[in-house]
């Protein structure tokens, strides 16, 4: 059946109105061509493993000890907090955007106190970690 400019319209069952269909098949595209170029790397290129290429590199310089050691748990603490407080900031913009129109629908203060409820709790968490001492780099 011709559309309003003369042409065609598509197919039946086909919705190219979607705004996920560019989307879908982008990642099916990129999927098949990732596919394609590690197959292709794996059957086709040179595979000849000696002990130089085997071994671990560790900056051009032969491993001297373990390279399972441990690390510090500040720098796993320092990532947690990093990620909590910046929560705080991705939950306070969008709500300051849309704040003016509670306001005007008069939610305004049901609104304001559960943003004050949570910034009590993130509250409550920082001050454990400064009382813990997960803000001292020692």
């Amino acid at each position: 059946m011709p559309g309003g400019n003369g042409y065609p319209g598509p197919p039946s069952g086909v919705r190219l109105g979607d705004p996920y269909v560019p989307v879908l098949v982008s990642i099916v595209i990129a999927v098949i061509f990732s596919l394609v170029f590690v197959a292709g790397s794996r059957f086709l290129g040179p595979y000849r493993p000696n002990a130089t290429k085997t071994s671990l590199y560790e900056c051009g310089m032969p491993a001297r000890f373990a390279t399972q050691q441990r690390f510090s748990v500040k720098f796993y603490l320092v990532a947690v907090l990093f990620i909590l407080f910046d929560l705080e900031a991705v939950f306070l913009f969008p709500w300051s955007v849309v704040f003016r129109s509670f306001v005007e629908q008069g939610r305004a203060v049901f609104v304001f106190v559960e943003m004050l409820l949570f910034l009590g709790v993130l509250f409550l968490g920082w001050f454990y970690c400064l009382k813990r001492g997960a803000f001292q780099w020692d």
